[in-house]
């Protein structure tokens, strides 16, 4: 049987993490007044945090905050001083999603553990890995990892694991979702998602609606407490459950029943486990949906998993929330401890106090004098002594020790006990280990050029080996070409472009008839685009991949993962990769991260052309070459739930797509090659009317993105002289994101 995994429960303000501490939590995770992922949350202020570092510890507790956001270059300078109080009051883990943040905190706070954010959406030991050398010790899986591909992960890499075991679930893959930023200016990534995946849709195939009004992007809520056994039994170090935007009565009471049953199972092993009914019901009327189920850890997707008709939270029992609030939601027990006072003329006031598990402090305060008029006496004494106030210790036992008439302040007394109690918490943290050693923090004296020099090398490092990919871009930016049919590929060859990306699922299914025309036709370079999701399941598909493109005229692969990332490095050092905008880069030290595998990257969708332009001026200083897109069909949603198979239609080979309650008609994209869904936006993003703002940016190439489009229409496209869409958007160029 595994030894004791670790709760981690959910904390939106001070009472929940109160309350989550007292239900029995290990740890608790929270965010700050800035880089959190919950920016509707409450939240603590500083002195918040760093009280619950401290009242954590000295419970045996841990606290991990959440800076799982993507952060602009202008927000970085302040992200040092905004994380140094915490790492000074003995921060446990910094929970990231941003791979600048990354190195940010790995090189300014040595010791402070990094923990992988789900919304890295790691899906695989091969991102794992990458982050593993980068320094990251624990990492959130993407939530739609089976059980198996879980422990596959614990088993090749030994990292730490931590997975959501309740709570509600996005039906995006994490970090790959610009729903609610591209329709609404709320970014996900920024911690301020709209929802959109909770309104009503109606499913089309063909132009023909099928299932009515429904929810079809509503997964239900998730509650594997009936599943503990196997989830320990997978190797899993910590289960995570979410609720940072729920009420503090949901964060103890749903923390006091998974540390029942977790308990039970250490006490019993699986052939003792059993739920109670009635337990469960208490957990149903804890603000969940109307529906629970217990995730992706044993199925992939389906219609069961989809709350398709009442989305919203069911009421709760205002009885069980009475209760919760009376057992839970206090300040901690106290620790009782006895004190001993010794005051003698002339020698300095000693102060012992012992806790009952044999923490023991002396501290020593003013000299004591010799009353002149009106001597201390002992009751006054310990009346003062044993005012604890808002401390965690109380005095059960207070012995005072006088030789002759003395005489001190009442501020003097006062200070020898608020001395004492400090040093009694600080050595009772300290005895129980839960003190987290810190090196000095590193504040960089020129941070920019420390960055900028280890990027050169990192970048030189890479053009040594792929010399044949590194020219310097000048003038008018080049032209790459994206395509997904081999229509758009013909099209593409006729355009005086740099590079052209192939859909590497176009070239697996048309291998030969590609590799011909590539041969006939020669220039120019052709790189293949990698899936947007890499799985377990995807084993075999990328043994014949590398097969495939041995010896053959690819040069480079278009990664959008740090899965894929792995695999292309698996290959040797033949091919150049560059990653797509979904590894995102907001700010210089992400572009850091990704020197190390490539002297290219691409800009994220979310960026605004100025935030974008600091960006390509950053990279060319270290070398590296930024990629805009200028046209594409903007992939809003990546989903292992599949719209067509909710609507009853698997494998149908129609053409799918949602409608909104205005009307508006997005393209689902069924790959039942990965098994995974892509949302697109209902119109093309394009730049073609803004070319001068465009240019302002100053990204080295351009890039054109081709989904659904005919050869004709690509040619359009690409001449731009004829621009064929009424409706188009421009997404981020000018407005961004929060």
């Amino acid at each position: 049987m595994k030894s004791k995994v670790e709760l981690l429960a959910p904390a939106g303000n001070y009472e929940a993490f109160m309350g989550a501490v007292n239900a029995g939590a290990d740890a608790v995770y929270l965010g700050g007044d800035k880089y959190g992922a919950r920016a509707y949350a409450d939240n603590f202020s500083t002195e918040e945090i760093c009280q619950a570092i401290h009242t954590a510890h000295f419970m045996g507790k841990k606290i991990y905050l959440a800076v799982n956001t993507l952060i602009k270059e202008t927000e970085l300078e302040g992200l040092y001083g905004w994380l140094l109080p915490f790492y000074e009051a003995g921060l446990d883990g910094v929970i990231v999603q941003d791979l600048g943040v990354l190195c940010y905190v790995r090189d300014h706070f040595k010791g402070l553990a990094l923990h992988a954010s789900t919304q890295m959406t790691l899906t695989g030991p091969g991102g794992v890995s990458i982050l593993q050398e980068q320094g990251v010790e624990r990492i959130v899986p993407a939530r739609e990892l089976s059980l198996e591909e879980v422990r596959t992960i614990k088993d090749q890499t030994g990292i730490e694991i931590e997975c959501f075991i309740h709570g509600a679930m996005c039906y995006c893959y994490s970090g790959k979702c610009l729903l609610s930023s591209i329709l609404g200016g709320r970014s996900g990534n920024r911690g301020r998602c709209a929802q959109p995946c909770r309104l009503p849709y109606e499913i089309y195939e063909n132009n023909t609606g099928i299932n009515g009004v429904e929810y079809p992007l509503s997964l239900k809520d998730m509650c594997t407490i009936t599943y503990i056994p196997q989830l320990i039994e997978a190797g899993i170090d910590s289960f995570k459950i979410e609720g940072r935007m729920k009420k503090p009565e949901y964060a103890a009471g749903v923390t006091a029943l998974y540390r029942k049953y977790i308990d039970l199972y250490e006490k019993k092993g699986a052939d003792g486990y059993h739920v109670e009914r009635e337990d469960l019901e208490k957990l149903h009327s804890l603000y969940i949906r109307s529906e629970v189920q217990t995730g992706y850890y044993e199925r992939h997707n389906g219609k069961e998993m989809i709350t398709l008709h009442q989305p919203s939270y069911a009421g709760s029992d205002p009885e069980l929330l009475e209760r919760i609030r009376t057992v839970y939601l206090h300040e901690p027990d106290k620790q009782p401890v006895k004190m001993r006072t010794v005051l003698k003329i002339g020698e300095a006031a000693c102060l012992q106090i012992t806790g009952n598990q044999g923490t023991d402090v002396t501290v020593y305060g003013n000299v004591v004098e010799k009353a002149q008029n009106m001597p201390l006496q002992e009751e006054n004494i310990r009346k003062q002594l044993i005012k604890t106030g808002n401390s965690l210790v109380s005095v059960s036992e207070c012995e005072i020790v006088m030789q002759g008439d003395v005489f001190m302040p009442v501020s003097a007394l006062n200070e020898l006990r608020r001395k004492g109690v400090e040093a009694f918490e600080r050595q009772y943290i300290e005895d129980q280990g839960m003190i987290s050693k810190r090196e000095t923090p590193v504040k960089f004296s020129d941070d920019k050029s420390i960055r900028l020099t280890e990027s050169v090398k990192c970048i030189q490092t890479y053009s040594q080996v792929n010399s044949h990919h590194t020219g310097k871009t000048t003038g008018k930016a080049a032209v790459d070409i994206l395509v997904s049919t081999y229509e758009q590929l013909t099209a593409a060859t006729e355009y005086p472009c740099r590079r052209i990306y192939i859909e590497s699922d176009l070239y697996m299914a048309q291998y030969e008839r590609i590799s011909e025309y590539i041969r006939v036709h020669g220039n120019p370079e052709y790189y293949l685009a990698l899936p947007y999701i890499l799985r377990a399941r995807d084993k075999d598909y990328m043994h014949r991949l590398a097969k495939l493109v041995g010896g053959s005229a690819v040069h480079g692969f278009l990664i959008r993962n740090l899965e894929e990332a792995a695999y292309v490095r698996s290959l040797g050092e033949t091919y150049a990769m560059v990653p797509d905008a979904g590894l995102y880069v907001f700010n210089s030290e992400s572009m850091r991260f990704l020197a190390h595998y490539g002297a290219e990257y691409t800009l994220p969708y979310e960026l605004n052309g100025k935030e974008a332009g600091r960006l390509t001026r950053y990279a060319r200083q270290i070398g590296m070459k930024s990629v805009m897109i200028v046209y594409s069909r903007i992939p809003m949603m990546i989903t292992a739930n599949c719209v067509s198979k909710t609507a009853g239609r698997c494998s149908s080979g129609g053409e799918m797509r949602i409608r909104d309650r205005y009307g508006t008609s997005f393209m689902v994209e069924t790959n039942c090659t990965h098994c995974y869904n892509i949302i697109y936006n209902s119109v093309p993003y394009s730049l073609h009317l803004q070319q001068k703002e465009a240019e302002k940016v100053g990204a080295d190439i351009w890039r054109y993105d081709f989904t659904v489009e005919s050869g004709k229409g690509c040619r359009r496209i690409l001449d731009g002289k004829d621009f064929p869409y009424e409706k188009y958007t421009t997404g981020h160029l000018k407005r961004g994101v929060e």
